[in-house]
């Protein structure tokens, strides 16, 4: 019964939103450059910012995100690697199929998530906050050096990096909570409202974006990048997370934000170097699907174990 009631309340309300955006989208061709901009320039950088800032915030915690980020994303990494040899892809297959497992959706999935999963728990948010950005960041070098860019590539991917105003907002966020600024009441109201605003936009925004994906069922690379994106993922995340002896919200909160399907980023990154960008849409399409059934066991599982 208890899968029965985290599917009902926390996966479905996600995908109802989803839908909406992905109907609207079929409707009305919503811009997508448009909601994307909305949502890394205005929405995400507003609620990580006020989420932090709100936050108990620790730099200790600040410190244990990171160590475990380093250490699921480096095994994840060794796991793509095998698997890449083993199938014999060629460089181009490798480095989509490397995305696919190493970006997950953090952001416009992530948050949403960690929102109804623990109530609006502000703990739990800055847990998922530090995630998101740490993706962003991992996006902007890993996610479009796997892909082997020419030159001018990776330095307009550092630019573009540069350009992330998540990163900027982590840092000042930080920085008002550890120095117990008081920021007065009529530059935080605005910013509670663009925080309010994130997990709608961010899900009509997905829905909106998987909307014009197709998915063929013919693809084994695309089940393999699912099965260790959703699957292998949160187990390798649970092993980490005994290893590292945390528990409590931290340990749930990162377990269930390790169990996030393939983002979309992969496949934009894949798309603006023409590297495989049709396998890159199967992907992420695909592990959006399948997510409602594995992220569910992953919330459950987390509340089971710690």
């Amino acid at each position: 019964m208890e899968i029965i009631f985290i599917f009902l309340n926390i996966i479905v309300p996600v995908f109802i939103l989803i839908g909406i955006g992905a109907a609207m989208h079929k409707a009305f061709k919503l811009d997508l450059f448009t909601l994307a901009k909305l949502n890394i320039y205005f929405l995400s950088p507003g609620f990580v910012l006020v989420n932090l800032y709100e936050s108990s915030f620790s730099i200790d915690l600040l410190g244990k995100v990171i160590l475990f980020f380093v250490l699921f994303i480096s095994v994840l990494y060794a796991v793509v690697q095998l698997v890449a040899r083993i199938g014999r892809y060629k460089k181009s297959v490798r480095g989509v199929f490397a995305n696919s497992v190493l970006l997950y959706n953090s952001g416009n999935y992530g948050i949403p998530v960690n929102d109804l999963a623990f109530k609006q728990d502000p703990f739990a948010a800055t847990i998922q906050v530090i995630v998101m950005t740490l993706q962003n960041v991992f996006s902007y070098t890993f996610g479009v050096f796997s892909l082997r860019a020419v030159e001018e590539g990776k330095l307009r991917a550092f630019i573009g990096l540069l350009r992330m105003p998540a990163i900027y907002a982590m840092a000042i966020g930080i920085l008002l909570n550890v120095s117990n600024t008081d920021v007065p009441a009529f530059v935080m109201k605005p910013g509670e409202y663009i925080a309010d605003a994130m997990v709608g936009i961010a899900l009509i925004t997905l829905g909106a974006q998987v909307a014009q994906l197709t998915f063929k069922f013919k693809l084994v690379i695309v089940y393999l990048s699912m099965i260790i994106r959703l699957v292998l993922g949160p187990a390798l995340a649970v092993l980490i997370i005994w290893l590292l002896n945390y528990e409590g919200v931290l340990a749930q909160a990162l377990l269930i934000s390790s169990g996030m399907p393939s983002s979309v980023n992969s496949a934009i990154i894949s798309q603006e170097y023409r590297n495989e960008p049709e396998l890159a849409a199967q992907i992420v399409l695909a592990s959006t699907i399948f997510s409602m059934i594995t992220v569910t066991l992953t919330i459950y599982f987390s509340q089971l174990l710690f």
